[in-house]
């Protein structure tokens, strides 16, 4: 049997590395093609050693040095790439089967649109990148018959539940949400939560903005966009539940009355190896469930008020067009500077509000829309941060 060859984007991060590890129990079944990072040159350099891929890339050009340099003594054959294009590139290259799609942010934008125009199978992490782009996103699927396979472990969990039919016979889809780090905490907490709090996820081991993000509820936001894209379905059909055990990854309710559910320990490598594996199953590596050990499964309605981002995102959803790419632009820049001390953590809503206030809503019909919504409202958000910091 050949071997699957892969692209992972990402693959210094926490889905990058989860995949790595499924992949290392199945040698026989995959090869890595290509290993694609921002600058993390001391992991990627020992992942090159590992797993030998033919690529490696890097966004700058000094950390393509380092790592060129890095290499040459260990004898590898691994070509170092830089830049955007190079990433878009490897994620088209005519030699990958199916391409990881794990780069934070809008940064994943280019490459993940570029493996789904050379139809890859597209095991989609990077949420950003359907977020922003939306139907051209999905019009790039089509038309390049790429296989589209969501990552996040609530679309996937709605993956498996619905059997891969987008929305035959569904009255509707719940994501489950932690709740994050600050579900119970008073406001003054809030007030004063430092990053290390916020990033203090009690379920999952993430990366600082995504759990930035899951403090907020604006990832819940993301993937309720997201879902609507990915499973054809209206806002008014997406819900959102508050699951503090993370046992549940989603649940479908179809039209009559069956409500079928996704249940595992949270470990992204469950959904990685399905993304991998599908229509198959493999190992991944996760232990299995203890239902007993668990006890219970509680689930309330999310606090709004506590956590307008899901709202912004929810409203986001409805307007269609440039907004949902400019409700993300603003949230990237305001979890930025609150990561980076220059915004409280209470703020982040503030400034994604007042910048979605100033857009002006259009239809995406090309790539520069995006693009240019996307610039507009980080302008425009980097302002409002300066301005609200100064002020607190």
């Amino acid at each position: 049997m050949n071997r699957t060859r892969l692209a992972i984007l990402g693959s210094t991060g926490s889905i990058g590395l989860s995949t790595l590890d499924v992949i290392a129990r199945h040698p026989d079944r995959y090869e890595v093609f290509a290993l694609a990072a921002r600058n993390n040159v001391g992991r990627l350099l020992e992942q090159c050693i590992r797993f030998r891929p033919r690529f490696a890339v890097v966004v700058e050009t000094s950390a393509a040095l380092k790592l060129r340099a890095e290499l040459a003594p260990a004898g590898m054959k691994t070509e170092v790439l830089s830049g955007a294009q190079a990433l878009a590139d490897i994620a088209a290259h005519p030699e990958v089967d199916a391409v990881m799609a794990a780069i934070v942010g809008a940064a994943g934008l280019r490459s993940s649109l570029a493996a789904a125009c050379a139809g890859k199978r597209v095991m989609l992490a990077n949420k950003e990148a359907l977020v922003m782009s939306g139907p051209l996103f999905m019009q790039a699927v089509r038309e390049g018959g790429a296989t589209l396979i969501p990552v996040d472990s609530e679309h996937n969990a709605i993956f498996q539940c619905m059997g891969g039919d987008r929305a035959r016979g569904v009255r509707r889809v719940l994501l489950t949400a932690s709740g994050g780090p600050f579900l119970r905490a008073p406001e003054q907490v809030l007030r004063s939560a430092t990053p290390d709090q916020a990033c203090a996820h009690p379920r999952w081991v993430m990366g600082r903005k995504i759990s930035v993000d899951s403090a907020t509820l604006m990832n819940k936001g993301l993937e309720l966009i997201e879902a609507c894209l990915l499973f054809d379905l209206a806002p008014s059909r997406v819900e959102v539940v508050v699951h503090p055990q993370s046992i549940v990854h989603s649940f479908v309710e179809y039209l009559d009355g069956s409500m079928l559910a996704q249940l595992g320990n949270p470990d992204m490598r469950t959904p990685i190896a399905h993304a991998l594996g599908w229509p198959d199953r493999l190992p991944s590596g996760v232990e299995s469930l203890d239902l007993i050990r668990t006890a219970r499964l509680d689930f309330e309605a999310p606090d709004m008020g506590r956590f307008p981002c899901l709202r912004l995102a929810r409203n986001a959803a409805e307007a269609g067009g440039t907004t949902p790419a400019v409700l993300n632009a603003a949230n990237e820049v305001a979890v930025d500077a609150f990561l980076e001390g220059r915004l409280g953590f209470l703020d982040i809503p503030g400034v994604i509000e007042d910048v979605l206030a100033k857009h002006g809503n259009a239809p995406v019909v090309s790539l520069e829309d995006v693009l240019g919504a996307d610039e507009w409202a980080r302008a425009q958000a980097r302002a409002a941060a300066a301005i609200t910091g100064a002020c607190a």
